[in-house]
């Protein structure tokens, strides 16, 4: 086999607060946007990964989801353990001073790891935890 990743899923509680953080702060290009019954997916990519297709989807798709699993998901989402995204960078100290100045919610700044990276995190506006490392040389 030769498989290679051409989309991952992250939910969102609103999409225009999604697009003004991952296109506008995170410098995403914006692939696609759908709208069908009543419901939107945003797709986001980094430029240099034009294959590579980050859905910004609601966080309850499917119709027959429980009320028991909405909750779930609320409350997961809430305390920031739903979702996670890992991006690398060449700059990461650079980049986290670019997205605290957004206002973005900081969990970890930037920090050399015993197994070879320098990493930060923090929270997109849904609190989906996304982190940067930097390889260290």
């Amino acid at each position: 086999m030769d498989l290679m990743l051409s989309h991952c899923f992250l939910a969102v509680h609103d999409h225009e607060e999604a697009l003004a953080f991952y296109r506008d702060v995170l410098g995403m290009v914006v692939r696609n946007d759908v709208k069908a019954e009543g419901l939107r997916w945003l797709s986001v990519g980094p430029r240099a990964q034009p294959d590579v297709d980050i859905v910004l989807e609601p966080p309850v798709v499917d119709p027959d989801t429980s009320p028991e699993d909405k909750r779930a998901i609320a409350e997961l989402m809430a305390k920031g353990m739903y979702g996670r995204l890992n991006f690398s960078t060449d700059d990461v100290d650079a980049d986290f001073e670019r997205i605290r100045r957004s206002g973005a919610d900081v969990l970890q700044e930037p920090m050399d790891q015993p197994y070879g990276v320098r990493d930060c995190a923090f929270r997109d506006p849904s609190g989906n935890m996304l982190r940067l490392s930097q390889r260290k040389r």
